[in-house]
């Protein structure tokens, strides 16, 4: 009886309400106010259904038209694709958008009107407001812009695969070559080093920095990584990337916590330290490279291990006084001081001097000059 009371009240109401599936309650309106498709439509949906009891949403039942959540496109690219996709957007003609397949026709048209009424698109979910673009649609048309500017269709990339497996976070290919120099960084629990080229592989600074108070702490105190690393930032020069050696440190093994502690921690002051204009321009300027990679790049691993680089950086050294095209070009007015380094570094492990170089060329070789194993 009750249930009956509340069915009239509601219809008396017009209020839409829900019916469980296969029992009694159903998405409805007040008779007076059904059309006759809906009416027929409700009619026809009255009938039991064999299937398990379920609640039917109102949203999906009465609305099939169900906005996507905020900012949803957005989410799907990163920065630096956003920013690509936006520059074709909001600078290319009506020519130039009908090159892409899914733009043609009034789709392109839409677009310059949308930008002469209303400016430049501040993010691809205001391409929603353009006739003819809905969700599935506007994402489409995103990935359209995004694989044909690097070369088509997904499944036909296996360079930016080698790319995404060799540097994070993802960077398009273009910003890598043009890159002039970079200075390459890798850090362990007692130094850090890091070595300058160019893009001739021309060593333009190449150091150490061993007098740190880091790891000897056993608190991880912020202020300390921060005053520390702030310190050795100061003295290092500026280049377009700063490359990170990533290493793989099992988290199964607890007595590698601490190493692994500190390592998070360092890759994260240099993230935020490093990357000045990142929250301008949402470029990012620090990536992390794979440590095994640029190991099998110089035939450095025995199986998962990666024995030493001394005597491939001592070679360097000495090809580059010896040939007269050597792989790494040492400046005359430096390649003493270099020597010198090198060779009080022999009597201790410093293996982060001669990776911080050989992962530098490696950069060069692997991600810009198209040496792709």
């Amino acid at each position: 009886m009750e249930e009956d009371r509340s069915y009239r009240f509601l219809l008396e109401m017009g209020v839409p309400s829900l019916l469980l599936e296969g029992g009694r309650w159903r998405c409805f309106l007040a008779p007076s106010r059904l059309s006759l498709s809906q009416a027929l439509h409700n009619s026809c949906c009255r009938k039991k259904s064999t299937s398990p009891k379920k609640i039917i949403s109102d949203v999906t039942f009465c609305d099939e038209n169900a906005k996507e959540p905020e900012n949803a496109v957005d989410k799907r690219f990163s920065s630096e694709q956003q920013a690509s996709i936006l520059h074709v957007l909001n600078t290319a003609s009506t020519e130039e958008l009908e090159a892409f397949r899914l733009l043609r026709g009034r789709r392109s048209i839409n677009i310059i009107k949308h930008r002469q009424n209303f400016g430049p698109f501040q993010n691809l979910e205001s391409l929603m407001n353009v006739p003819l673009f809905q969700y599935k649609s506007t994402v489409q048309v995103c990935n359209s812009i995004l694989y044909s500017k690097t070369g088509g269709d997904k499944r036909k990339l296996p360079e930016n695969r080698f790319l995404r497996k060799l540097l994070k976070p993802d960077i398009e290919r273009e910003r890598l070559k043009a890159a002039n120099s970079i200075v390459s960084i890798v850090f362990g629990t007692r130094r850090i080093a890091w070595a300058h080229l160019d893009r001739k592989l021309t060593v333009l600074d190449w150091q150490q920095n061993d007098r740190w108070r880091l790891m000897k702490e056993t608190t991880y105190s912020s202020s300390v990584y921060l005053e520390e690393i702030s310190s050795i930032i100061s003295k290092m020069p500026k280049a377009d990337f700063y490359v990170l050696e990533k290493r793989a440190l099992s988290i199964q093994n607890s007595s590698l916590f601490p190493i692994l502690l500190h390592f998070q921690i360092m890759e994260a002051m240099l993230y935020a330290l490093l990357n000045k204009t990142f929250a301008q321009d949402g470029q990012h300027q620090v990536l992390s490279m794979n440590r095994n990679a640029v190991g099998k790049h110089f035939e450095l691993m025995i199986g998962d291990f990666r024995t030493s680089g001394k005597e491939l950086v001592k070679q360097f050294l000495s090809d580059s006084v010896l040939k007269a095209d050597p792989r790494v070009f040492f400046p005359s007015d430096k390649i003493v001081h270099y020597r010198q380094m090198f060779l009080s570094s022999e009597s201790q492990r410093v293996e982060e001097l001669y990776d911080s170089l050989l992962q530098a060329v490696a950069f060069y070789e692997l991600a810009v000059f198209d040496s792709e194993p």
